[in-house]
């Protein structure tokens, strides 16, 4: 599958998703049930009372924010930042000293989070327009990177963990929430548009998307949770479908990647 097409039906999926509240393949999406989806990805009844309602669209596998264990003062870049629910969680765990980035790709994503931020008068937080595989931020800028569910949606992650070590500060560190797959998937599955949208698609096995960020440069990889993926997942693929949250250092003195 070309890149740039699997891109552009991704942000086309996300920016509907960002005008409608609905997350889930039934038009019958509402409010409560995003709160049930959250619930069951990680978020506990307290973050979802913590942050604005607007930002929590149902969306992930995991709660990076409660496993990054951000201290006050912290850099934090969250990738695929959606409608903000992570940014604007890590932005209360950071502190006023501290400052929290979120990057999308989905232009309506980022201007419904930009005005949820407004609206709420979150001091510490900001949005950038960008790429994963490209990422619009300087040089050893950031403490933390977190990410949720967004990694496997990038047709080229190798480029895009390159990326994520490049940002971060020496010995900053990485806590990403994602999906891998435990053995293959059907190629149907893999040159499918709707199954890359759903966070499917592009999913590595377990083995190789480890393999890649230790390739990159990271030391102390290690998944600390890991459980089945059932959400809307087809009876073919039960049992396939893995979500994991995956720690990793920069090691404190590196040679330019």
């Amino acid at each position: 599958m070309e890149n740039e097409k699997v891109k552009n039906y991704v942000k086309k999926r996300y920016g509907k998703i960002a005008k409608t509240n609905q997350s889930c393949c039934s038009s019958s999406c509402c409010e409560s049930s995003l709160k049930d989806i959250s619930q069951i990805i990680g978020y506990t009844k307290k973050d979802l009372e913590d942050i604005p309602v607007e930002s929590s669209l149902g969306l992930g596998c995991g709660n990076p924010v409660a496993l990054a264990g951000l201290k006050k003062g912290e850099v934090v870049l969250d990738l695929g930042s959606g409608a903000g629910i992570d940014v604007f969680l890590a932005s209360k765990r950071v502190g006023n000293t501290g400052r929290v980035i979120g990057v999308d790709m989905t232009e309506e994503m980022i201007k419904k989070a930009e005005k949820v931020a407004i609206e709420r008068n979150y001091k510490n937080v900001e949005f950038r327009l960008g790429e994963i595989e490209s990422l619009p931020i300087e040089d050893e800028l950031i403490d933390v990177v977190i990410s949720n569910c967004v990694i496997n949606l990038c047709p080229n992650k190798n480029k895009a963990f390159r990326e994520i070590f490049r940002v971060l500060k020496q010995n900053g560190r990485l806590m990403v929430s994602d999906l891998v797959t435990k053995g293959d998937l059907p190629q149907e599955v893999r040159k499918s548009f709707d199954a890359w949208a759903g966070c499917i698609g592009g999913a590595l096995q377990k083995n190789n998307y480890l393999r890649i960020i230790r390739d990159v440069g990271f030391s102390g990889v290690k998944i600390v949770s890991e459980v089945p993926y059932t959400i809307e997942v087809s009876e073919e693929l039960k049992g396939k479908i893995l979500s994991i949250s995956v720690e990793a250092y920069k090691p404190k003195t590196v040679f330019s990647y």
